[in-house]
C-alpha cells in the first residue's frame, strides 16, 4: 500500500509520573505511583495516531543506536508504521521526555532531544516522500529538516505544520505550509502577541496568521475543542465532547495524526477537525501518549454528536 501520510519528527522515550499537583518554580512534588516508561515523541505519536486511523504511514526521524531506540522502532512497527525513514545514529542517545501528570490529566513536559537534534535535510530528502498525500511535521527536530519536510509536499500533497513546541517560525517556513495547527501558546509565538484571553482574541490572531501565511489555521483549545480558521474566512469552533479524562499527554498529537489522514483523504477542513477533536478526546481516556489511540470508526461515531459553532462568516 502506497504511503498516504509521512510524518517527519521526533521519537522519544517517555518517563511519566502521576502527582497530586503539578509543581511550581523551585518546588519538589513527590509521586505516590511508580514511574511509567513508554514510547513517545511528537512525531512518533502522530505517526501512531495516523496508523490507528487506518492510513499507510512513514516515519522519518532519528534515534540512538541503543536499546531505547530499538524499542521505539519496534513499537511503531507493531502499530503498522513504516520505519524505513528512521536512522539509528551511532554514538547518540535516543531522545527522552519526563512528564508529570496531575489528577485532572494536565501535564508538564521536559524534553531531552538527543538524536532528534541530528535529523538533517538530507535525511528527509532521502526518505522517499515523493507521491505521499500529506507530510506532517513539528518543531522537535532542527529547522533545516522542518523546511525540507514542508518542501517535500509538492503537487497535490498537503504540507501540515504543527508548530510545537512554541517558537518563532520564520515567515518563509510558514509560507510553505498548507495547514498550521498551533495551540494557544504556539499561536501567540507565531504572531508575536500575548496569549489570547478569550475566544474572540484567538479568532483575531488566527485570522491574521491565516492571512499572513496564506494557510488554513486550526487552533487546538484543549478541553474546549478547536477553532477552524480557513484562509478564505468562515471561522467556527468545534466543541469537544465530555469524556472521562485520565491523561491529556499526546492529545494534540492524536489530533494532528487524525487530521492529516482525514485531509489526505479529501475531507473538508471543518469535518476533518470535528473528527480529529473526537479522536483527541478519546486519547485522553487512557494513560500515556499512546495509551488510547482512537480508530477512525470510533472517532467518527463520537464526532457525530459534536456541535460546530459559527463565529464569523
Amino acid at each position: 500500500m502506497a504511503v498516504a501520510v509521512a510524518v517527519v519528527g521526533s521519537l522519544n522515550l517517555d518517563v511519566t509520573m502521576r502527582v497530586g499537583r503539578l509543581p511550581g518554580p523551585g518546588e519538589t512534588v513527590l509521586s505516590k505511583h511508580p514511574a511509567v516508561t513508554a514510547p513517545g515523541g511528537k512525531g512518533a505519536n502522530q505517526a501512531a495516531a495516523a496508523a490507528a486511523f487506518g492510513a499507510a504511514v512513514l516515519m522519518v526521524g532519528r534515534v540512538g543506536d541503543d536499546e531505547a531506540g530499538r524499542a521505539l522502532l519496534a513499537d511503531l512497527a507493531r502499530r503498522g508504521v513504516q520505519v524505513s525513514g528512521v536512522t539509528a545514529s551511532a554514538g547518540a542517545r535516543t531522545g527522552s521526555a519526563t512528564i508529570a501528570v496531575d489528577p485532572a490529566g494536565e501535564n508538564i513536559i521536559l524534553v531531552d532531544p538527543g538524536a532528534n537534534g541530528l535529523l538533517t535535510d538530507a535525511d528527509v530528502g532521502g526518505a522517499g516522500l515523493a507521491g505521499v498525500d500529506a507530510v506532517l511535521v513539528q518543531l522537535e527536530v532542527p529547522e533545516p529538516a522542518v523546511l525540507a519536510a514542508l518542501q517535500a509536499a509538492t503537487g497535490p500533497a498537503l504540507a501540515i505544520l504543527n508548530p510545537a513546541p512554541a517558537a518563532a517560525v520564520p515567515s518563509d517556513v510558514l509560507a510553505l505550509a498548507d495547514v498550521l495547527v498551533p495551540n494557544l501558546s504556539e499561536l501567540a509565538s507565531l504572531t508575536g502577541a500575548a496569549r489570547p484571553a478569550d475566544l474572540d482574541g484567538v479568532a483575531r490572531l488566527a485570522a491574521a496568521l491565516a492571512g499572513t501565511a496564506a494557510a488554513d489555521v486550526v487552533v487546538t483549545l484543549g478541553s474546549a475543542g478547536a477553532l477552524v480558521v480557513p484562509r478564505q474566512g468562515g471561522i467556527a469552533q468545534v466543541v469537544a465532547p465530555q469524556v472521562g479524562t485520565v491523561d491529556a499527554t499526546g492529545a494534540g498529537d492524536s489530533f494532528c495524526g487524525a487530521l492529516a489522514v482525514l485531509l489526505s483523504d479529501g475531507a473538508g477542513l471543518t469535518d476533518a477537525v470535528r473528527i480529529a477533536v473526537a479522536a483527541a478526546a478519546i486519547s485522553t481516556t487512557g494513560s500515556g501518549a499512546r495509551g488510547r489511540l482512537a480508530s477512525r470508526g470510533e472517532a467518527e461515531s463520537l464526532a457525530a454528536e459534536l456541535a460546530v459553532l459559527a463565529l464569523r462568516d
